[in-house]
């Protein structure tokens, strides 16, 4: 009869550590969904941004028309990526064709001095800002789930619920622009 209770007694104890392993796996899961939509709220409003950034550029650079259709495509690009791999890629195009945009300014000094281009550049500049905090937010959560998948006791019961490796918001091809000092002309 004693066996049977220490039998009991195991299962019990796997069963709770099922439960527990499940819960903080849904939780984990949850706060990387989270940050994914955080992303997502931030990305919106670059989306938005943007028309507005082409239509003034268009007043002054008009047969720039390359530049700004590049714009376009990579925005609509974006707006039509869906999951993080996809978003990230769609992203970074959009930031290069962006980048390109704003460097038209210097060619500009009309552009670079009107105040609505200021304002809409100091805007992006500042939707840059908070999606970058984004990322690192959205990648952490992503670091601290998979490493949740696949710490013990966890790693017994996750690929039974279902629970997959993420991946993360990664700069891809731009990661070495990114990294490259940036050149100084005189």
């Amino acid at each position: 009869m004693s066996t049977g209770w220490i039998v009991l007694g195991v299962i019990v104890v796997l069963v709770l550590f099922a439960f527990g392993a499940y819960n903080r796996l849904v939780a984990l899961s949850q706060r990387v969904g989270q940050a994914f939509a955080d992303i997502d709220v931030q990305l919106k409003q670059r989306h938005d941004l943007v028309p507005n950034l082409v239509e003034t550029v268009k007043g002054y650079a008009s047969h720039e028309r390359g530049t700004l259709d590049d714009v376009i495509k990579a925005r609509n690009s974006a707006m039509s990526a869906q999951g993080p791999a996809q978003v990230s890629a769609a992203e970074n195009q959009l930031s290069g064709a962006l980048g390109r945009l704003i460097a038209l300014s210097e060619a500009y000094p009309d552009l670079k001095a009107n105040a609505n281009f200021q304002q809409l550049a100091s805007e992006l500049s500042d939707l840059e800002n908070k999606i970058a905090a984004s990322r690192r937010f959205f990648n952490n959560a992503v670091q601290e789930y998979n490493t949740g998948i696949q710490q013990m006791p966890a790693a017994l019961f996750a690929g039974m619920f279902g629970f997959t490796r993420k991946d993360f918001f990664d700069l891809g091809a731009s990661r070495t622009e990114v990294e490259a000092a940036p050149q100084v002309k005189f």
